[in-house]
């Protein structure tokens, strides 16, 4: 359960703040689509007693997304974005409806997508090209090839977690929206073998990818690699994850990696 006063609206928290009381009541002014807004918010809340951070992106009408997110995935419309840590050995079977309280408690309202990670949000990472935004939080300590023989799983899986958030300011359409989602992720591993880590990832990965809607018109073709957007797209993406793939690296060595012999299936 989330613990009284719930998150307030729009309070900021600076790397490095001491923190202090958060009041309710900011007001939320009318959203227009410009870059600065493209970059999340970092917010705190305390859960049963445990300071957490979260990033929101409050991009309001007009704008929508193409996303693995554990609450509004798919593609569509989306006002809001959020990424909410939480801790490590995530006990909750329902997250979807934990991301819908963290949303509520933040005055996100309408259609939005939200993700979860235990890695420490406070420490995400974030990458520009040409009005493309990427932001990225790092949890790498369970982390391996994509293919391997292990049977998989059908329960919740531990919540480490590469979250990738992409905001756009060009409109795609329906089939560069999900070509961009495989451009981000071809930058992620890009990015982790470039940072020494031999793997393609952590089995929980998400990412999402945002851009105005291209309403009557059809929107940008492309977002491929080679594409104009894609390739800005791929080279936030790549800076963005190798940052915090470097940190990760320097400061939390892996605490479960999986072996690397599993990549050699039989």
């Amino acid at each position: 359960m989330i613990d009284a006063p719930l998150p307030t609206v729009g309070r900021p928290v600076h790397r490095g703040c001491t923190g202090g009381p958060v009041h309710r009541g900011c007001t939320i002014g009318p959203a227009r689509i410009e870059l600065p807004r493209q970059r999340g918010e970092l917010l705190a809340r305390h859960e049963d007693g445990v300071g957490l951070h979260h990033l929101v992106w409050r991009l309001g009408p007009g704008w929508r997304a193409c996303s693995s997110a554990v609450l509004g995935g798919g593609i569509g419309p989306r006002g809001w974005i959020l990424n909410a840590q939480v801790p490590g050995g995530y006990p909750r079977l329902d997250p979807d409806r934990h991301l819908a309280q963290i949303a509520a408690a933040e005055a996100l309202t309408g259609p939005g997508a939200a993700l979860m990670t235990a890695a420490d949000v406070t420490a995400h990472t974030v990458a520009d090209d040409g009005g493309v935004t990427a932001t990225v939080t790092s949890g790498l300590g369970v982390r391996g090839w994509a293919a391997t023989p292990a049977a998989g799983v059908d329960g919740p899986l531990p919540a480490g977690t590469v979250n990738i958030v992409v905001t756009l300011p060009v409109a795609l359409s329906d089939a560069a929206l999900v070509n961009a989602v495989a451009t981000v992720t071809e930058a992620k591993v890009q990015a982790l073998v470039d940072a020494g880590l031999d793997c393609s990832g952590t089995p929980t990965d998400a990412v999402c990818v945002a851009a105005p809607d291209p309403g009557a018109s059809p929107g940008e073709p492309f977002a491929g690699p080679r594409s104009r957007w894609g390739a800005r797209l791929a080279r936030a993406v790549h800076r963005a994850v190798l940052d915090g793939a470097l940190r990760h690296a320097r400061e939390a060595p892996a605490i479960d990696h999986l072996r690397t012999d599993e990549r050699n299936l039989p």
